[in-house]
């Protein structure tokens, strides 16, 4: 009964909802913002230099980015892709690409938000994101509630569960451990590292989260150079798949755009909320929500036009293409292989657990700052939730890769939709806040904030940015 409620809602939520709901919010933001992600694509870069400053009640810009980049960076990059391609076809990677594009204006919008609407908890630490725009905001605390407990649902207790299920099954693949045995190290570490709250998770990923990307990255590069012949062949493929100009006709267009919209959103995550949680833990530099949302853009640009491209080329110059079969992890590792020898499939296998668990990690400070909207950020609400969440990292070890992956999707989808009606009713904060930042720069330096001068709609955090 459960499987079928799941695979109803992911019908509705996948099969008509969200693709449209995303299209039209990346491209309201990107004609509002006046194609901020081209537009401003330097100035991301460029915010960086500065981006390690922080102070006593906030985490760093670049820690907050890394942070964001934790939870991105996993099993969607990696599984998330072979299962695009293996459902959908090449042209999967296509429309995953263009829900990147125009994912990084919906990332600018929530996380902007998310820095304007931030509070402080007990320890005058900084906590923020969609439950704290949709009150704040928007005045709806129903709504909010149902954000949190989305939110809650997914990072608290599914998405650890991907993760840990395929980091487990790679290291069976590859060197026959016993699930139960990988299952019981991954809780064990994940519980070392999350025990020191939001800036032991932040330092955490300020140190793994950049080594791991660019190592991934350098060996994609050498192999596509190692088949540089091949690559344009590929790109056109990529192109007449997405619109269903080869054999396959319609039914493989539709495939291609549900799974890469789909598989594209769960691994960089714009518009569905879980960003904004880690933006408004930053202090930002320069001090102004603005900076936060463009930093963030960033993320979305790495996360999928990088790291997800070098996944699909390395598998696709593989000939891994569709089955029709959900394949995940197991693909990645077979192309890999092909490429490089047995070490390509102990690489790949390093690669997920490394990916894999600081998307756990990162989870954790998701669904961890949203207790405080519930009140309880306190010792016992935090030893209790912590106990729930390793619980069920663990028993999803020995899950179903399509159960998981579905339930997965359903509280995705769930978030989703809430946060994207939420931002576009925020939409002229949004656009007034991000007018406000270009007037400044444009004057010469960026010197602050005022929520009253720029009309933010609803009402702040009091001494926060007064």
């Amino acid at each position: 009964m459960f499987n079928d409620l799941v695979s109803a809602i992911n019908a509705v939520l996948w099969g008509h909802v969200l693709i449209y709901l995303l299209l039209i919010a990346g491209l309201a933001f990107t004609i509002m913002l006046g194609g901020v992600q081209i537009r401003s694509f330097g100035h991301m870069f460029q915010l960086l230099r500065h981006s390690r400053q922080s102070d006593a009640q906030g985490i760093s810009s670049f820690q907050a980015l890394c942070t964001s980049l934790a939870a991105r960076v996993g099993t969607g990059n990696l599984a998330g892709v072979a299962i695009a391609i293996s459902l959908g076809g090449p042209g999967a990677v296509f429309w995953m690409w263009v829900i990147a594009l125009l994912g990084m204006a919906t990332g600018f919008a929530e996380s902007l938000l998310g820095q304007v609407y931030k509070v402080r908890d007990h320890k005058g630490e900084y906590r923020g994101g969609p439950a704290y725009y949709i009150q704040m905001g928007l005045g709806q605390r129903w709504l909010a509630i149902l954000f949190s407990v989305s939110l809650m649902f997914g990072y608290g207790f599914v998405f650890n569960a991907t993760q840990a299920n395929t980091i487990a099954d790679a290291l069976n693949h590859s060197y026959d451990i016993p699930v139960i045995y990988s299952a019981l190290a991954i809780t064990l570490l994940v519980a070392f590292i999350v025990v020191g709250g939001l800036r032991s998770i932040a330092r955490f990923s300020e140190l793994v989260v950049p080594f791991m990307g660019l190592a991934f990255v350098i060996v994609a590069l050498g192999i596509a150079l190692a088949n540089a012949a091949q690559v344009p062949g590929l790109l056109m493929e990529i192109v007449r798949s997405a619109f269903g100009w080869q054999e396959a006709g319609a039914g493989a267009f539709a495939a291609a755009i549900k799974n890469g919209i789909q598989r594209g959103l769960f691994s960089n995550e714009a518009g569905a909320g879980s960003v904004p949680q880690a933006a408004a833990s930053a202090s930002p530099r320069p001090n102004h929500p603005a900076s936060q949302g463009y930093v963030q853009m960033l993320g979305v640009f790495l996360d999928t036009i990088v790291i997800c491209s070098c996944t699909a080329v390395v598998i696709m110059l593989a000939q891994g293409v569709s089955t029709g079969e959900m394949e995940g992890i197991r693909l990645t590792q077979k192309a890999m292989t092909s490429h490089i020898g047995v070490f390509g499939g102990h690489f790949v296998t390093i690669a997920i657990t490394l990916f894999g668990f600081t998307s756990i990690v990162g989870n954790y400070a998701y669904a961890e700052s949203n207790l405080h909207f519930f009140r309880l950020d306190r010792p016992i609400g935090k030893m209790l939730f912590t106990l729930v969440f390793l619980a069920m990292m663990f028993i999803g070890c020995n899950v179903e890769l399509k159960q998981i992956w579905a339930t997965a999707d359903m509280a995705f989808g769930l978030m989703a939709v809430i946060n994207v009606i939420a931002i576009l009713c925020l939409a002229r904060t949004v656009k007034n806040v991000s007018q406000d930042y270009q007037q400044q720069r444009a004057a010469g330096a960026v010197t602050g904030f005022s929520a009253q001068k720029c009309g933010v709609q609803g009402r702040v955090e009091s001494g926060i940015w007064d």
